[in-house]
């Protein structure tokens, strides 16, 4: 039963850092899962678990990282002048980004957002050089947000597996 709980962990904490660059799933609340699992179960720490204060501060990154990552593209975009348009378009651009990500191995979920806020301020009337302003602030604000929770997420990894030991 050990080695399945392990094994169950290790999958929910590959989720995670899979869900740090897909935005249809929740990274780091998944990799908090796993730490969740572990002290619950009684396999972490030698059946001690994680204290917690521990637990306290790894769940509310999981979930404060969740909201910041909302907000940073947003930042991001108005920053650099995007509009409600280039916002949206951002969002779509998201969407078939990963529609589109087996096909471009991957590359289409990170210039996604980029391409659909360019496009987004152009259909609005920005002139090219705004929209791709926008879109670069856009961009940053994405790259930001999913380098965050990676950073998180590696963080709960860690604890995952020293509380192994």
């Amino acid at each position: 039963m050990e080695i399945l709980i392990i094994i169950i962990g290790f999958l929910l904490l590959i989720l995670g850092l899979v869900g740090c660059f897909l935005p249809v799933i929740p990274g780091p609340p998944l990799s908090f899962a796993a730490i969740l699992l572990l002290h619950f179960t009684g396999y972490a720490n030698d059946g001690e678990g994680y204290s917690p204060s521990i637990l306290i501060v790894l769940g509310i990154l999981a979930i404060g990282i969740l909201i910041i990552d909302m907000l940073i593209p947003i930042y991001g975009a108005k920053r650099t002048g995007s509009t409600r348009a280039g916002i949206v378009g951002s969002s779509i651009g998201i969407i078939a980004g990963l529609i589109f990500a087996g096909a471009t191995g991957g590359i289409s979920i990170i210039a996604g957002p980029f391409i659909g806020a360019v496009v987004g301020e152009m259909v609005s009337g920005r002139a090219s050089k705004d929209a791709l302003r926008a879109g670069i602030g856009t961009f940053l604000g994405f790259l930001a947000g999913t380098l965050s929770k990676v950073i998180v997420s590696v963080i709960i990894t860690i604890f995952f597996v020293l509380g192994l030991f």
